[in-house]
């Protein structure tokens, strides 16, 4: 299995702001829904919070410490492992955050679904430092329009073949 994370972030890696995205970018929104669409997504429980809802056409995957939380919709898992044994015999598993789940996910990832926000943001969240043993193997550059407020890159960066 394919263990891949998707993330939006502005400069300086900032990823969230109070537990939310601080902007709104609906070509993102597509391009997510694009990568993730069909495949497990594994988030927190924080994330889900954020979200309000399960990600239709995706298998979600909640991670909690509270044993006892059921949420309608969605597979509950204790631990990233439980979360990955739950996604059973996917070709690929998409983590969607947040701040903490990717930190310990970063490790394990084989792929990187990026988008690069071309702004300064303030933000309390940051996406970790994926290193420099990463390939580009995907980038497509969207301008800012009136339904997007900034231009962004969307990358994909690969571990494998470097």
């Amino acid at each position: 299995m394919i263990i891949s994370m998707i993330a939006a972030m502005a400069k300086q890696r900032i990823i969230g702001k109070d537990n939310q995205m601080p902007w709104h970018l609906p070509a993102d929104f597509a391009w997510f829904k694009r990568c993730t669409m069909g495949k497990p997504v594994v988030m927190g429980r924080k994330t889900y919070d954020s979200i309000g809802r399960p990600l239709p056409g995706r298998l979600n995957i909640v991670i909690s410490r509270d044993e006892s939380l059921v949420i309608e919709g969605v597979t509950m898992a204790n631990s990233i492992a439980h979360a990955l044994a739950l996604a059973g015999d996917a070709d690929e598993v998409m983590i969607i955050g947040g701040g903490s789940i990717y930190a310990e996910c970063l490790p394990k990832a084989d792929k990187l679904y990026l988008t690069f926000i071309d702004a300064i943001i303030d933000g309390d969240t940051q996406f970790p430092d994926w290193g420099e043993q990463w390939c580009e193997s995907h980038r497509e550059h969207y301008s800012a329009d009136e339904k997007n407020r900034y231009a962004m890159d969307f990358v994909i960066l690969e571990r494998e073949n470097c």
